[in-house]
Parts: C-alpha cells; sequence; structure tokens
C-alpha cells in the first residue's frame, strides 16, 4: 500500500468533525465546509490538502464541481462532488447562488475524502417544508444527458435522481 493512503488511512480514522453549526429553520445541527477545514488541518503533518471549483452544465442545469485533492508530493488522491446552481434561490443574488452550491460541494467533497457519514446529517435530508419536483427533460436535452454518460461526465443514477425521466427515456438508459 501506498505512503499516500495509509496517511489517508489514518486521518480517516482520527477525523473528528463536530457539527458546530445550527440552522434555526430547520431546527438542526450541521458541519460546514469551514468546520471540516479546522478538524483535519491539524492531521495533515506535511500531507497538502487542495480544494477546487469548477462551474459546468448538464442537460441545460448549472452546477459546481468541487474537487478535494490530497498530496504528499508524489501521489494524489482526489475526490469530486457536485451541487446545482439555482440562480433563482429567494433572497440571494446570483454571486450569492454560487457561492453556496461551491460551499455545499466542497463540503461533500470532503466528505467523501475523508468518509465522513451525512446520511443521518439534517441537512442532507432536510427539504425546509418544501417537496422538490423532479423537472422533466426535453428530447433534446435528454440527448445531451446521455451523450455526457457516454463521454463519463455524467451517470446515469444522477440524471435518474435528479430529472422526471418519461417510460420512453428510462427505456433509452436501459
Amino acid at each position: 500500500m501506498n505512503k499516500l493512503i495509509e496517511r489517508l488511512g489514518e486521518i480517516q480514522q482520527q477525523l473528528k468533525a463536530p457539527k458546530n453549526q445550527y440552522n434555526n429553520f430547520g431546527k438542526y445541527k450541521y458541519r460546514s465546509c469551514e468546520d471540516i477545514m479546522e478538524a483535519v488541518k491539524p492531521l495533515l503533518n506535511g500531507l497538502v490538502l487542495n480544494l477546487t471549483d469548477e462551474v459546468k452544465e448538464a442537460a441545460g442545469c448549472m452546477y459546481v464541481e468541487a474537487t478535494a485533492m490530497i498530496t504528499d508530493g508524489n501521489k494524489v488522491q482526489a475526490v469530486k462532488a457536485q451541487a446545482g446552481i439555482d440562480i433563482n434561490r429567494k433572497g440571494m443574488d446570483i454571486a450569492q447562488s454560487f457561492g453556496s452550491s461551491s460551499s455545499y460541494a466542497r463540503k461533500y467533497a470532503l466528505n467523501g475524502l475523508f468518509l465522513i457519514d451525512d446520511t443521518k446529517d439534517a441537512d442532507s435530508t432536510n427539504t425546509h417544508g418544501k417537496t422538490k419536483e423532479k423537472k422533466k427533460l426535453n428530447a433534446a436535452n435528454f440527448k445531451a444527458a446521455l451523450e455526457m454518460i457516454d463521454r463519463g461526465e455524467y451517470t446515469t443514477e444522477k440524471l435518474k435522481e435528479n430529472y422526471s425521466l418519461t417510460e420512453k427515456q428510462l427505456e433509452l438508459l436501459n
């Protein structure tokens, strides 16, 4: 086993990232990207952690793809995560919307890299009283999504998770 993977495994075992944030509206505690970064920095001991963002588009929807990378100078281990961008989000200007999506994607990239399980976190399941209606894809956007899947830029699972597909579209995916 290479030394980077060994060191990453040690960090994953030692890391304690408490939920230091509180959502007054949803009445739950959660951890932010900053909370994870603060908890992991003392454990790096010479390893370098880097976070990057890239704005992308899939099937007509913009999203931020964040990458969390850790390196020992020789080898790199990286994990990616995505978060949609809602430029019409109520109460946010466009910069805040992009920033919010960036923070969310970075948090989940770090979760993946350091094996932090957020499935029991309220912020991973809280809908703030809203049910999310899945968008439908027209033929052109569905075709674009299929092309992205073929290129490895998107997955069938994500497409099914994020969009309400017709029976014909589901047949074409299989």
